[in-house]
């Protein structure tokens, strides 16, 4: 918690696709505008409401939110340590004769067919 900045809370900026400022929301082009009391008014209930809402959504539902997320991700390191990584490492090793065995087969059918090839080829010069 030491160094947890309060400040910047979106550092890597993982959600800058998210414009939530009244800026990004509403606008009036020219030619077309409400009274200025009224483009106030609808500023300061637009930003009020905004943070009100995101402060009780948060209040009720963030936490319990966070611990999911916290389950989800330590599942997944869980699984990947524990389950999926050994079981390439396993099918690695246990791959390894038949690749031997593959590579044999292809060498044994294939380097005289195309070293034949290229003696065709071979032939023709400029």
């Amino acid at each position: 918690m030491a160094d947890l900045d309060l400040q910047m809370r979106d550092p890597n900026d993982i959600n800058s696709h998210i414009q939530v400022a009244f800026e990004d929301v509403l606008a009036e082009p020219e030619g077309i505008r409400s009274m200025d009391c009224v483009w106030k008014f609808t500023y300061k209930c637009f930003t009020l409401w905004k943070q009100l809402c995101y402060n009780i959504a948060t209040l009720c539902c963030g936490i319990c939110i966070a611990m999911n997320w916290g389950c989800i991700f330590a599942e997944t390191a869980f699984y990947h340590i524990w389950y999926i990584t050994p079981y390439l490492k396993w099918l690695e090793i246990n791959c390894s004769p038949l690749r031997k065995l593959f590579r044999m087969c292809l060498s044994c059918c294939m380097d005289p067919v195309c070293e034949s090839i290229g003696n065709v080829f071979h032939a023709f010069k400029r």
